[in-house]
């Protein structure tokens, strides 16, 4: 996550266990708007490569079982900010995807208020 400067504010990376890109996707989608009512933050612009995910956002659809009541939590969270999501391919935000692989190896969520080595090379 970083501001309209382009400094980071925080990133975060976590294991999603065995799943889905969807599900993933949507999990990654979640956490953030999660973080950022935890810090209170009133604009988010969410950039995901998952077109289902950022439908489910637009147009409120369903999403799976296991998952739904946090997701109407984070949708209703929404409604108190304002939310630009958009889709953005992953070739578009290797950082992102250098995120996503150092999950696959934690067993807790893991934030960073700096840049981590692991995306330094994509970030500047």
């Amino acid at each position: 996550m970083v501001n309209y400067d382009s400094n980071l504010l925080l990133c975060f990376a976590e294991n999603t266990g065995s799943c889905n890109a969807f599900y993933a996707e949507l999990l990654g989608a979640m956490r953030a708007i999660e973080l950022a009512k935890l810090y209170n933050w009133k604009n988010l612009w969410l950039e995901c490569d998952s077109s289902l995910v950022i439908n489910a956002i637009h147009n409120h659809s369903p999403v799976p079982l296991p998952v739904r009541n946090r997701w109407e939590n984070c949708l209703d969270v929404t409604r108190t900010m304002n939310l630009m999501a958009t889709r953005v391919y992953r070739e578009g935000n290797t950082c992102v995807d250098a995120l996503a692989n150092v999950g696959l190896s934690l067993n807790h969520l893991t934030i960073w208020l700096h840049v981590p080595e692991c995306i330094r090379e994509f970030f500047w």
